[in-house]
């Protein structure tokens, strides 16, 4: 899907990449917008950047602080490695002294007096810098000092129009104190932009930015998460799918153990979704680090996303099966990533993996586990939404996608956080059952939109050589329920493949 962009020339950047993205390369030059937040949320930070980057590409910056003072301005900046010695601050401070003198001889009310005052002083000061870039830093004081919604919507009108034909673009930040329910500012401004923070039961708080209305521009609208890191903001756009999408080969994947490929029909086929469902140690995690393996022996990127185990143990476990992956994490054919859902936003770990795939050029994309993946969404009820995006944007780029999702429980009925399994186009199931006095493990192909596999239960067991699969476990039902009933006299319930009838990763 083309979208339309604004001449570049007329567009003022934030400095913040992802925003300008949003923002479809920019804020149109030479209008008032307005940074709607509560404290702490980041409305200054983005202040700082949206000057330094003006700083940096030869723009005059002013910095107008109603509320802050310089010495505060600056420990903000130094806790982000800047330097605003290229950007002009004015404070309310240098204002006091004479608005109090004024308000003391004169028959006006102070609050007139002061708001007067305050206007007429801070437009000089923009008309002896003649800068291209202004803060306002809060519009709250002005509110406060205006009293009555009527006088303020006057002030906000005498900016907008102080500031119409001088070449100059305007940030007013606004942090919503004595906002009640008035909203002169957001029905003036230009555009507005909205940044919410939440604080979850556990982990850090989560931000995030959307813009509420950018006249004649069509922006990326929702909710898109925010970080703040040191060196400012980032900001991850929300994905949309269908602004992405290559020619891809309609070919299959392979696992490298023949018996497992024949199961699922031959292959995964690329462009595709894959669940691996079953009970916790059943052997998911190893059929994707198989399937990974081959990938990267293909020569073809693999990047393997790490929720419930660290990177040490993964690679004690891949060599406990007699998979060495040294060979390709050096040669970079297998990224491993650990994530920590705490701490990960669901838009991050989108922005991530989007980033491996467009610029790495990631052909297999291992999410272990999907419960992991879960308890990083703020809320499930989105869940389903996320995920499909994401998957669909994998599969218009031609990467296989292999998910795993642990179901509760071991034998028996098994239940799951939530059910994903319409979302992907394979499903393989594994499952234990018991006999003649062990626990084995078994797998089936439980459905495959893109084509024809097996309809057979098989026998799955993990060896320090690797995946054994087994022939189909004709001789029995009830595997998948977890204790099987013998079919026929003098049967065995124990598969036992012979020799050479099992693959072996």
């Amino acid at each position: 899907m083309e979208i339309k962009r604004p001449n570049e020339a007329a567009l003022c950047l934030t400095g913040i990449e992802g925003l300008d993205d949003i923002l479809r390369g920019g804020l149109p030059r030479d209008r008032l917008y307005l940074v709607l937040g509560s404290p702490g949320v980041g409305k200054t930070t983005l202040a700082l950047q949206f000057l330094l980057t003006g700083a940096e590409r030869g723009e005059k910056g002013l910095y107008i602080t109603l509320s802050e003072t310089k010495a505060e301005l600056d420990e903000v900046a130094r806790s982000h490695g800047w330097d605003l010695a290229s950007i002009p601050l004015y404070e309310l401070s240098n204002l006091e002294a004479e608005i109090q003198k004024e308000s003391d001889t004169t028959f006006f009310s102070p609050s007139e007096v002061q708001l007067n005052r305050t206007t007429i002083a801070l437009l000089k000061e923009v008309e002896r810098i003649k800068p291209t870039r202004v803060v306002f830093d809060s519009l709250s004081e002005l509110r406060l000092m205006s009293e009555t919604p009527l006088r303020y919507r006057r002030q906000i009108l005498h900016l907008k129009q102080f500031f119409t034909g001088r070449n100059c673009t305007v940030l007013a930040l606004d942090d919503g104190a004595g906002l009640a329910a008035d909203d002169q500012m957001e029905s003036l401004a230009h555009g507005v932009l909205t940044m919410t923070k939440r604080v979850p039961d556990y982990g850090v708080t989560r931000r995030t930015i959307r813009v509420e209305k950018l006249r004649g521009v069509s922006f990326r609208e929702g909710n898109h998460d925010l970080l703040m890191r040191t060196g400012g903001l980032v900001v991850f756009p929300r994905l949309v799918a269908a602004e992405h999408h290559q020619a891809f080969p309609k070919d299959k994947i392979l696992s490298g153990v023949p018996s497992l490929d024949q199961l699922v029909g031959g292959g995964i086929d690329r462009g595709t979704s894959t669940i691996f469902l079953g009970p916790s140690g059943s052997g998911k995690s190893s059929l994707a680090t198989c399937f990974a393996r081959s990938s990267a022996q293909r020569g073809e990127k693999a990047l393997y996303l790490s929720f419930d185990e660290t990177i040490a143990t993964f690679l004690h476990r891949a060599g406990g099966m007699g998979m060495d992956l040294a060979d390709h994490l050096k040669s970079g054919h297998l990224i491993l990533q650990q994530i920590d859902p705490a701490e990960t936003s669901p838009g991050e770990l989108t922005f991530t993996i989007k980033e491996y795939v467009q610029k790495e050029g990631v052909k297999m994309v291992v999410m272990d586990s999907l419960n992991g993946y879960i308890y990083s969404m703020a809320d499930q009820r989105h869940l389903a939404l996320h995920l499909h995006e994401m998957l669909s944007f994998l599969n218009q780029q031609g990467v296989a996608t292999l998910m795993i999702l642990t179901q509760q429980g071991m034998v028996g009925q098994m239940q799951t956080p939530i059910d994903l399994t319409y979302l992907a186009d394979t499903v393989v199931m594994l499952r234990y059952f018991e006999s003649e006095g062990a626990v084995r493990q078994a797998i089936s192909v439980m459905k495959k939109r893109s084509g024809d596999h097996e309809r057979t239960i098989r026998e799955f067991a993990i060896s320090s050589d690797g995946l054994l699969v087994g022939p189909p476990l004709k001789n029995v039902q009830g595997v998948l329920t977890g204790v099987p009933v013998l079919l026929g006299q003098g049967q065995s319930t124990q598969p036992n493949p012979p020799p050479g009838g099992a693959s072996r990763a």
